[in-house]
C-alpha cells in the first residue's frame, strides 16, 4: 500500500540573519554538484523542497533554517 505524500513534509525555511547569506542546493546521484545558488539578505526567507534531483542544501552565513526536524541557528 503506497502512502499518499505530505505536502508538509521536507521542507526546508531558511532565514537570513545577515545580508549575503549563500544557500547551495546540491544535486541527488554518484556524482554531487551544485545546481542552484541563492544569495538571501538580512530578513529574507526563502522556503525550499527536497526533490528528485536536490539531495542537499549548504547554507553558508547567518541564519535559521527550520525544518521538520527542529531549528538551526548557524551563529551559534
Amino acid at each position: 500500500m503506497s502512502q499518499t505524500p505530505n505536502p508538509h513534509q521536507d521542507y526546508v525555511i531558511v532565514k537570513a540573519k545577515e545580508n549575503g547569506v549563500h544557500v547551495i542546493g546540491l544535486t541527488r546521484g554518484s556524482d554531487t554538484r551544485f545546481h542552484h545558488t541563492e544569495k538571501l539578505d538580512k530578513g529574507e526567507v526563502m522556503i525550499f523542497q527536497f526533490t528528485e534531483h536536490t539531495s542537499a542544501i549548504k547554507v553558508r552565513g547567518k541564519a535559521v533554517i527550520y525544518s521538520e526536524h527542529g531549528t538551526i541557528d548557524t551563529a551559534e
